[in-house]
Order: structure tokens, then C-alpha cells, then sequence
């Protein structure tokens, strides 16, 4: 069977590509439905984009690759193509758009694009084999366990990274990367919750606040923080997870935009009789605070405590530093940092340039976005960049 384009990975960016690149067109998946990362995305309600995507928002070890795939298809390109298919949506916070209903309006949307472009979709379908050919590429597959042989003149890889393996995930496009000898960086979990040793925080389990958390190499992100039985979680924690180490400490404010020397020394004036716990329990939930006095070991009456205690305590609050034992891993990451290494492709099409005729797009792609809808921005404009390009 003779397609002018394959498209491997049914996903957010293959599906985006199958339906706009043109020409005789297989897409394939060896799920049973397509976009499934995309149905689970956000709650259920898929945080699509975000409004003010830009390539600073992106790790990568080439930080300018992702900049003209962003450039020529923004976020309000795609809010568009969402518009006009008649789905509503809303700004949630810091930019990020979702839907008013259900992320499974995103994938029968995108569905239906690859159905009217007139591109086959196969499903429950592996690769077995990819080679050259003096025309393209040959491949190998098995379809509802059947051996079926394909050539194209070009592939598009775009089978992610090795984020949720339970939904099938693996590092199957750093293989056809590496075959065709394309460099892969290394990969981690990114993306994902915090583990500590012998359930530190399960006490405070369920405990939620805003706060700013950094990395050490990295920015500082003003978002909330969640306390779990096995650890840290939320979306600051979240965020800090792409730029962490084994080792290092990530940092907390947990009263973020406030003094809190001036607030304990008020608080000192004004009711000192009260400990230290009891009067952190305004500004911070109550259980955290009592938690932090505990760690201080300070258990006597605010009036007893000197500036220079205070000062501590303060300290403590705008710099609350902890030492991850770990991450959850690939198996709730929602993304993967790092992949295949920009150098080998372009940034105007995504082809490989070393093998015409073979592109790489989305997670698979060493560009990993900040949580809030860049992901899936990156989806769908690398999609966008390969699709034009094969479209001609």
C-alpha cells in the first residue's frame, strides 16, 4: 500500500499533521482511540493553550529551536480552529484556555479534521519495521495482528515521550531516532510530584496554599502547593520539577507578596501569649502552621521570643527549603524532558536533516514546555511547521 505521507502517533501533534499536511496520508497508533493524553488532559477539560506562549516558556539545549514554530502558528491560531468548530472555552488563570465542556471535544474535532482531509486513521497498529527506500521509507506493521506492508515517501514521528506508560507511552521515536542517527539528550520525568522518605508529609496530606517555589536552577513560579501522603504536588511543584535535581533543595515562600517579620512582631505586640503555631494558623492553614513550629522547636508564647528568633522564623517562612527524595516518576510525569536532540533538525520543518523525508514532532522533540497549555501548543505548532513544509 502506497501513501504519499505515514504519520506514526495518533496523538495531539500527529493528529494536528494528519490533518493538515496533505496528499494520500495513513495515520496510525497502536491504541485503540486516538488523542487519549489529550482526553485526560486538565481535568478532563484540556488546558489546549495558553495565551502568552513563547519559546522562554520551553527547556531545551538549544532554547531558540522552538521559536519559529511558535511564531507562525500561535495560540490564537488555534483558538481559532476551536472557535470555529463551535467549542467553548475560558481563561482559567495565567493564560491558560480550556474547555467550557469536555476535552473529548478537542479530539472529535481533530478527528474529524484528519476524517475530512481524507487521511486514513489505522488503529491497534505497531510498527514492526522502518527502512529507506530508493523512493521513501518501507514499513513493516501489524494491523489487528496481521502483517501489512506500507511505503512512503515520507514519516512523520510523532509517538511522544515516556510519559504515562500505562497509556502506552515509551521511547519508541528515540528509537527511529537513533536508527536513522539522530542524538537523543537525556531523559527525565518532568512535569511531575515531589516523593519524600517515610511519608514526611502525610500528616499534612490534603493541605493546600499559594506560594513561590524555585529550583536551583531556576525561575520562581507563583502557584499553589500541595501536600500528599507520599509527598509534594501542585502546580508549583510541578513546574520546579522540570528544572530540579537529584540532591538539590527546591525553595518555598510560603507567604508570598507578604512581610511576615512585621506581621510576628504585630502579632508579639498584640497577643502574645499565644505560640508561635496559633498565630502562623492565620496566615497559613492551620496544620502547616503548627507543622513549622514544630520544625523550629519553638513551643513557648510569642512574648518570649526575641527579634532576632523572629527574624528565623521569618527567614523560615520566605525560605522554606526541602530536599526531594524523588519525583513519582514517568508514571504520573505529564511530559518528558529532553529527546531528540534539536541539532539534527530543522527548525522551519522538523525534517531530519541528514534523512529528507523524516520528521519529528511534538513531546518526542527535546522542547518541553511550562505546565499550562504549552505542551500542547508545542503539539500543535511543530505539527503545523512539519505539515506546511509536506504540503509544499
Amino acid at each position: 500500500m502506497e501513501f504519499d505521507t505515514v504519520i506514526l502517533g495518533a496523538g495531539a501533534a500527529g493528529l494536528m499533521c494528519a490533518a493538515h499536511c496533505g496528499g494520500r496520508v495513513l495515520l496510525l497508533d497502536h491504541a485503540g482511540k486516538p488523542g487519549e493524553k489529550i482526553r485526560i488532559s486538565g481535568g478532563g477539560r484540556c488546558n489546549f493553550t495558553n495565551t502568552g506562549c513563547e519559546a522562554r516558556h520551553f527547556l531545551s539545549a538549544n532554547p531558540h529551536f522552538a521559536k519559529s514554530a511558535l511564531a507562525r502558528y500561535t495560540p490564537w491560531d488555534f483558538v481559532s480552529l476551536v472557535s470555529d468548530h463551535g467549542i467553548a472555552w475560558h481563561e482559567k488563570t495565567l493564560g491558560q484556555l480550556f474547555c467550557d465542556g469536555s476535552a473529548r471535544q478537542i479530539v472529535d474535532m481533530l478527528v474529524g479534521l484528519v476524517r475530512q482531509a481524507g487521511a486514513e486513521l489505522w488503529l491497534d497498529t505497531s510498527v514492526e519495521g522502518l527502512a529507506r527506500s530508493a523512493t521513501g521509507f518501507d514499513l513493516r506493521l501489524t494491523r489487528e495482528g496481521k502483517a501489512v506492508a506500507v511505503t512512503a515517501r515520507r514519516v512523520v514521528v510523532a509517538t511522544g515521550g515516556k510519559s504515562i506508560p500505562k497509556m502506552g507511552a515509551s521511547g519508541f521515536a528515540y528509537d527511529i531516532a537513533r536508527q536513522f542517527g539522530l542524538s537523543v539528550t537525556n531523559t527525565r520525568p518532568a512535569l511531575v510530584p515531589f516523593t519524600f522518605p517515610e511519608g514526611r508529609f502525610a500528616p499534612l496530606s490534603g493541605v493546600a496554599l499559594p506560594v513561590r517555589a524555585r529550583a536551583a536552577a531556576g525561575p520562581a513560579f507563583d502557584e499553589a502547593l500541595l501536600f500528599t501522603h507520599r509527598g509534594l504536588s501542585g502546580p508549583s511543584v510541578l513546574q520546579v520539577s522540570s528544572y530540579w535535581r537529584e540532591g538539590e533543595a527546591v525553595a518555598f515562600d510560603l507567604l508570598p507578596g507578604q512581610q511576615a517579620l512585621p506581621m510576628l512582631r504585630a502579632a508579639r505586640a498584640e497577643a502574645g501569649r499565644r505560640g508561635l503555631g496559633r498565630v502562623l494558623s492565620g496566615p497559613l492553614p492551620a496544620r502547616l502552621a503548627e507543622a513549622v513550629a514544630a520544625e523550629l522547636h519553638l513551643t513557648g508564647n510569642l512574648a518570649d521570643l526575641s527579634d532576632a528568633v523572629l527574624g528565623r522564623v521569618a527567614e523560615r517562612l520566605h525560605d522554606w527549603q526541602v530536599v526531594p527524595g524523588g519525583t513519582e516518576g514517568y508514571r504520573t510525569a505529564e511530559v518528558t524532558l529532553g529527546g531528540i536532540s534539536t541539532e539534527g533538525l530543522s527548525g522551519q520543518t522538523m525534517e531530519a536533516k541528514e534523512i529528507p523525508g523524516l520528521y519529528f514532532i511534538g513531546e518526542c522533540v527535546d522542547v518541553t514546555g511550562w505546565l499550562g497549555g504549552y505542551n500542547f501548543q508545542w503539539a500543535w505548532a511543530s505539527a503545523m511547521a512539519a505539515a506546511r513544509a509536506i504540503r509544499g
